[in-house]
């Protein structure tokens, strides 16, 4: 076990100071705003230094997608040096410093077993994000940003292990007020400040222990994080099993670092994953799907998934999804999730916007499948059938994650435009291509087509159609033939209570 290194077991040794001579890590490649914060708390009398992953992508020449910054200054010391400046968290007091689009969060050192800054937001942070994006729901094209939060409690697997009430059991406080576990040891606030020397153990693993000082330009090592850095391994710092039931997320970020950096979870940080993973329904369902979005929506997703069903993780966050790969191993549907998620990791290396709707359309395609094939064959045409299996695919999800009803309706809107899209009729077919969720049915469409899940000459009339004239659209309608119009004067079978028949995306 980690606890029997020496590296991380002496909380007050001195770091290895690595000077600048000594490391890859340029100011030229660090965000002009982060520099901003470092030098302004420098100037100000407080230690600064660039923390946690950003350090590391920086060694491993990556481009950080964020930059953290750790200080001896409070948080209303920080709020004092910066106009521009919002305290967020009740239970992880942070500051986050607003340079238009880009935010430098700012934490105070820690003492230490806090879980890391911003991992676990205030419920009432969500609630107020959550709300804030609701109001602006009604001008999404495609959803294009990845937005956090919402939704229910759940427990995964609770009888598998002991704490099988973790919902029933109260929170157990520690000596100190400030902090507060709950009876399987997670931490459910921790606002104990610290100095530097404190705040290195309370992170999770070495290569996020490193610590760039804006004085010197100097990287700070306690744990030897360098090392397993260029070793490319994943080490937690402390007894992994206690670090992993002080915050069961950490589990997911060993999943995620493995798939992003390509690192491997030395044996004594991984053993402990697939006994403790039903820990995970102790975790906010909320905090969930924003992992969700880290693992599949940041350039790796499709390297995520093989790693979360290896460690067994996939079956504690989506049991359907698991379930139903582990059946059809190998399968048409297995193989447009893992295209899809392909896809997705290319349009955001490409800077292009991706969407959590979509990304759940494409997880829970076999789940949606799987629920119209156990309806009898007679409705499996239905699109009442679709509708219906959708909801209840993304009702077993929300039990474990939760998903916003902005995505869950779009889903829905994409599976309900598969029958239109693959049967348009005449003239009217071309409406559809205003539809607000036309691009990301069109983009379902042709990942099925791509599998023989749906017709490639339907298909490829889509793609034609968006790139021709108006006047090149209209003749192309025409010709879809007569069969697909009405006759004049044929009513509607919806006006008269009937229902229409529809070929279901998922069959």
């Amino acid at each position: 076990m980690n606890s029997s290194d020496p590296r991380t077991d002496a909380p007050h040794n001195p770091p290895r100071v690595i000077p600048r001579a000594e490391h890859t890590v340029s100011r030229s490649h660090i965000s002009p705003n982060a520099l901003r914060v470092l030098y302004r708390l420098r100037d100000g009398g407080f230690q600064a230094f660039l923390v946690g992953g950003c350090v590391r992508d920086l060694l491993v020449g990556l481009e950080p997608k964020d930059f953290d910054v750790a200080t001896d200054a409070l948080p209303e010391q920080v709020k004092r040096l910066f106009r521009n400046c919002r305290l967020v968290g009740r239970r992880f007091r942070l500051a986050h410093v607003f340079f238009g689009q880009e935010i430098i969060e700012v934490a105070t050192f820690r003492a230490a077993s806090a879980p890391s800054e911003g991992e676990e937001p205030a419920e009432e942070d969500f609630a107020e994000e959550e709300a804030g994006a609701e109001e602006e729901a009604g001008a999404e094209e495609e959803e294009a940003e990845l937005i956090d939060q919402g939704g229910p409690r759940t427990e995964v697997h609770a009888a598998e292990f002991e704490a099988e009430h973790i919902d029933r059991v109260a929170p157990q406080p520690d000596a100190d007020l400030e902090r507060m576990f709950d009876a399987t040891g997670r931490i459910l606030r921790d606002n104990v400040y610290g100095s530097v020397d404190d705040d290195v153990w309370r992170r999770d693993f070495t290569a996020n222990a490193l610590y760039y000082n804006i004085a010197d330009f100097s990287i700070w090592d306690y744990v030897g994080g360098a090392e397993d850095i260029a070793a490319r391994r994943l080490r937690l710092i402390g007894d992994p099993e206690t670090r992993y039931r002080e915050d069961p997320v950490r589990m997911l970020r060993a999943v995620r670092f493995e798939a992003k950096l390509g690192f491997q979870i030395e044996p004594a940080s991984a053993e402990p994953i697939e006994r403790l993973r039903p820990l995970l329904g102790a975790v906010p369902p909320a905090r969930l799907f924003d992992e969700m979005l880290k693992l599949f929506l940041t350039g790796h997703g499709a390297r995520s998934l093989p790693v979360l069903r290896r460690r067994g993780l996939l079956a504690a966050l989506l049991p359907s999804v698991d379930a139903y790969l582990a059946a059809h191993p190998d399968s048409l549907v297995e193989r447009l999730l893992m295209k899809g998620l392909a896809n997705t990791d290319a349009r955001v290396i490409a800077g292009r916007s991706v969407t959590p709707t979509f990304l759940f359309a494409l997880l829970l395609y076999g789940p949606i499948a799987a629920i119209i094939e156990s309806m009898p064959t007679s409705r499996w045409h239905e699109l009442s059938a679709i509708l219906d299996a959708c909801d209840q695919a993304v009702r077993d999800t929300q039990r474990h994650i939760a998903i916003p009803k902005r995505f869950s309706l779009g889903l829905r809107e994409m599976f309900a435009l598969q029958p239109r899209l693959e049967h348009p009729r005449g003239r009217r077919a071309l409406r559809l291509l205003g539809h607000p969720r036309f691009r990301a049915g069109y983009d379902l469409l042709l990942l099925r087509a791509e599998f023989g899940l749906a017709s490639p000459e339907r298909a490829q009339w889509w793609t034609d159609v968006q790139a021709a004239t108006e006047e090149e659209q209209g003749r192309m309608a025409d010709a879809l033939g007569g069969a697909t119009e009405r006759p004049a004067g044929q009513k509607s079978r919806r006006r008269r209570g009937g229902r229409r028949r529809r070929v279901p995306s998922g069959s």
